[in-house]
């Protein structure tokens, strides 16, 4: 998909702050943290949510907690704790119809999953 924000992040024609990537996934900061850690990691292909995954994507998205539990560590939250949490559709709060998991931590986040 052309006009996708995060397809124009993976093929690099939107800057981002990268902090992971492999063949198939991309990590980068999100630019409105919730807090003080805060990532998205998505599958490079694009595909709008859980309910749109291809064999392929599957796979790829199937290493999405390995890659956040790396990223927790590079980014100091492994011992306090963090979240993985992806939205799926409007009515979940998703924005930008490309699935990514959002990485959160450095901070207490309480009980509640609402960001």
């Amino acid at each position: 998909m052309s006009e996708c924000l995060f397809c124009r992040i993976a093929r690099k024609e939107i800057p981002a702050a990268v902090v992971y990537e492999d063949d198939t996934l991309l990590a980068f900061q999100d630019i409105f943290p919730q807090a003080p850690v805060h990532l998205l990691i998505i599958p490079k292909a694009h595909c709008e949510g859980l309910a749109d995954l291809t064999p392929e994507i599957a796979a790829a998205a199937a290493r999405i907690p390995q890659v956040a539990a790396k990223l927790a560590v590079d980014h100091g939250v492994q011992a306090s704790g963090w979240r993985l949490l992806s939205n799926n559709g409007a009515d979940a709060g998703q924005t930008v119809f490309h699935l990514h998991f959002h990485l959160l931590g450095g901070k207490p986040l309480g009980g509640k999953l609402c960001l």
